[in-house]
């Protein structure tokens, strides 16, 4: 980089401009530094000034991937290995300056009694009244320091949760529901693991995590979501294996069922299906058992239609009377899924997916609150929390954007127009 050459400090100079604004020696070390400004054809407009938490100045110092992510109709976020950051540009009140290399107080000086003790620099606690000749420095050298570039705002980030709406989005439009229906994907539409990641705003432990969310599976070397019929006849016939081997609930066997299913699902297909609903029994080493949350909210799905409504009672009923011996239908399975309204005459269950909400959130609470006047906070708070930071929980959005009321000990809240 050139700077402007016309002008050098020299130590007469520094010394001159001592005089001029009545500064003691005895306060000042050997080194002057003359900070001289850039010229003013230099481009450095892709240099930005980015602040940085430990976390991510952690995954810097490490050579780790650091990455920013955004299309053009989306705001940018910065992601690490295993966080997302929102980014917005911010003022700064006053000019800041880039300066490579510029020496801190303790390393311009070669006095002993302006030499750091402790690690604590001196040099400007000493007494103007000293006389001992030999300990005052006076200044001796000037060196040039070149400012790169002025800043006037810099890039903040704070920590928010992953995007996960893209994955959904991309991957339905080319959702898997068996070899026999492949020829009608358009090829051009499927994403391989990177692909996916570059694209999706999150972390890439984020983007895995995403993946087991919404059961999306690697076939054929692309990221697919099943269909929804598809994926609930593989794991009926799965779940059936259970009775017919006289397996308890914590002793399946991988090896056997997925042998039972050969010719009837690709061999990838059922191994990523059994995967994602099965976790290592605890009780019998090297045999898995199958998550209750996940089977039981798969049947939950089938029963409920969007748009639909189901009087409570009954539908427990059915729900429980379709899951296999040993699996039981609890409310706390619908999370995220469906509702439960009781404020009605007549108790209901209605079909209410996260996945199909708008991504913003005031529109997402116009929706809600149409779908239902009042929500207490466990029945709302699946439908928010992807809204939440480090610093903003469910219940701040709630009463920023919501009004609230106590019904009976519990705190309501409703609509705010």
């Amino acid at each position: 980089m050139n700077f402007s050459q016309d002008y050098q400090r020299s130590v007469e100079d520094v010394h001159t401009i001592v005089q001029y604004a009545k500064l003691d020696h005895n306060n000042l070390t050997n080194t002057s530094q003359a900070i001289y400004y850039p010229d003013g054809d230099q481009d450095m407009s892709r240099l930005k000034l980015l602040e940085a938490d430990d976390h991510i100045l952690e995954q810097i110092k490490a050579g780790k991937s650091v990455s920013f992510k955004g299309a053009l109709n989306e705001k940018v976020v910065i992601c690490t290995e295993s966080r997302t950051y929102e980014v917005k540009e911010a003022e700064i009140s006053n000019s800041l300056l880039l300066v490579p290399n510029l020496k801190q107080a303790q390393a311009t000086s070669r006095s002993p009694i302006k030499s750091p003790k402790g690690g604590v620099n001196t040099s400007l606690d000493s007494s103007t009244e000293e006389v001992d000749e030999a300990a005052v420095d006076s200044i001796d050298t000037v060196e040039r320091k070149d400012v790169v570039k002025i800043f006037h705002d810099y890039f903040e980030c704070r920590q928010v949760k992953p995007k996960y709406r893209k994955i959904i989005d991309l991957l339905r439009l080319t959702k898997y529901s068996g070899p026999e229906n492949e020829h009608q994907v358009d090829r051009s539409l499927l994403f391989r693991f990177h692909q996916l990641l570059d694209t999706v705003q999150c972390s890439k432990e984020e983007f895995q995590d995403g993946l087991k969310k919404y059961r999306a599976i690697e076939i054929d070397d692309r990221i697919r979501m099943l269909d929804s019929e598809y994926e609930y006849r593989i794991v009926t016939l799965l779940l059936a294996l259970i009775a017919e081997n006289s397996w308890q609930l914590d002793e399946i066997d991988k090896d056997v069922s997925l042998e039972s299913l050969q010719g009837i699902v690709p061999f990838e297909v059922a191994e990523g299906v059994f995967d994602i609903y099965t976790e290592k029994s605890e009780r019998v080493p090297g045999r898995f058992k199958y998550r209750e949350n996940l089977v039981c909210s798969l049947f939950a799905e089938k029963i409920l239609q969007q748009g639909l409504k189901f009087q409570i009672d009954d539908f427990l009923t059915t729900w429980q009377e379709t899951l296999p011996e040993g699996f039981t239908a609890d409310e706390r399975y619908l999370r995220g899924i469906g509702i439960i309204d009781r404020e009605g005459n007549v108790p209901c269950v209605r079909g209410l997916n996260e996945a199909d909400l708008p991504t913003n959130l005031l529109v997402r609470l116009v929706t809600l609150f149409k779908t239902k006047e009042r929500w207490n906070l466990e029945q709302i708070e699946p439908y928010i929390e992807c809204f939440t930071t480090p610093t903003l929980g469910v219940t701040s959005i709630l009463a920023k954007h919501t009004r609230s009321l106590v019904v009976n000990g519990v705190r309501i809240y409703v609509s705010k127009h």
